[in-house]
């Protein structure tokens, strides 16, 4: 389980934890307050992200997740207090679209998997939340507030979490570089448009996405936004009209 997470500092009391091991290279968020701390997505759970967190904190840890997908909640099971939104509840209660075997297959695509390691282990992480999210809702981590804005689009109660004291915008898997993802019968496309609207009119300073590069501008949250815009209006932000290509980022549709 040696060398799974790889560590990152945004600032003293703001963490990353990554998963490049994986092709989705997936990033998780420790936000330190005075009281308390709060993780941002818990990935995959393939190894165990509290071993990491413990070395960066040792205050109470409260999990929430951009959203109720396998690679956001695999750690979940060590963070009894954890947040969701109400729109995925469902998903939380085995009502989840995809099937165990499919979503095995996607722990293990494109996977340098730790020695040892028996992915029919593996599991979809269910529970009760101690909170229900909706958009606006604040988490006050003690000198920190957090607010949670619902961006559906990826999913239904896709989530991002703004730190407006510092201008951070979590992104989840709205927003990131590479291929997005608008094309599951559970996305929206037009409601893709609606969030990304949103968020560009916030004064961000920093992006945090869930996935991929780490180098990434709050311009491109105006240029997503454009590109949308445009496919809005040449009729094709619809699930089937195919994948389209703007050099550092993609939407498949």
């Amino acid at each position: 389980m040696e060398n799974w997470f790889t560590l990152d500092r945004i600032d003293v009391d703001t963490h990353i934890i990554s998963e490049y091991r994986h092709w989705e290279e997936t990033h998780c968020y420790l936000l330190e307050g005075r009281e308390r701390c709060l993780l941002i997505d818990t990935g995959l759970g393939i190894c165990n992200i509290a071993e990491e967190v413990k070395k960066l904190t040792d205050k109470p840890v409260a999990a929430v997740a951009t959203h109720i997908h396998w690679d956001h909640i695999g750690g979940h099971e060590y963070y009894p207090e954890f947040y969701a939104h109400e729109a995925e509840l469902n998903w939380l209660n085995g009502e989840f679209p995809l099937s165990m075997d499919t979503i095995r297959g996607m722990v293990i695509d494109r996977c340098d998997l730790p020695e040892g390691y028996d992915v029919n282990n593996y599991k979809f992480f269910q529970g009760t939340p101690t909170r229900v999210l909706h958009d606006g809702d604040t988490i006050n981590l003690g000198g920190r507030v957090i607010t949670a804005l619902q961006t559906p689009g990826h999913s239904p109660g896709h989530l991002c979490f703004w730190e407006p004291q510092r201008g951070y915008l979590f992104t989840g898997d709205l927003v990131y570089k590479d291929t997005l993802f608008a094309y599951y019968p559970s996305t929206d496309p037009q409601a893709y448009l609606t969030s990304l609207e949103k968020i560009a009119s916030l004064p961000v300073k920093g992006v945090f996405p869930a996935h991929h590069s780490l180098d990434i501008q709050p311009e491109i949250l105006i240029r997503m936004r454009d590109a949308f815009r445009q496919l809005n209006v040449d009729g094709r932000l619809h699930h089937g009209s195919g994948t389209f290509n703007y050099g550092d980022w993609a939407v498949w549709l």
